[in-house]
């Protein structure tokens, strides 16, 4: 199974009303999906948001935004620019694949040779 991490690609201290507690100490963070397998790892376009208080450590949903923590968010959301789209493979892959191409080109070599019949 892939595991899947959200990484960090872009991250704003706010100093906009907290619509909570009120106060002037908010987070942004914008992540990227990313996916690690044990044959290959993806980078996805998929970027999202969070946007929290630092003094009462709770989540601010956009349903509680501001008008002005709106126009914040959409100004760093333009600074977030994701990694593009990408799929490497790892070393085990690779291995695997030589392994399967080497296994098909000595029975091919062996069934020519007339070692091997049918």
């Amino acid at each position: 199974m892939a595991e899947i991490k959200l990484v960090v690609i872009k991250e704003a201290d706010i100093t906009n009303n907290c619509p909570e507690c009120f106060n002037q100490d908010l987070k942004l963070s914008f992540y990227q999906k990313h996916s690690y397998g044990k044959f290959v790892r993806k980078t996805t376009n998929v970027v999202t948001h969070k946007l929290t208080c630092n003094t009462c450590k709770s989540d601010i949903y956009p349903v509680n935004w501001t008008d002005d923590i709106e126009r914040i968010f959409e100004y760093y959301q333009k600074m977030a620019i994701p990694e593009k789209n990408s799929v490497k493979y790892t070393s085990v892959f690779y291995i695997l694949l030589l392994s399967t191409f080497t296994l098909i080109g000595v029975g091919i070599y062996l069934f020519t040779s007339g070692i091997i019949k049918f």
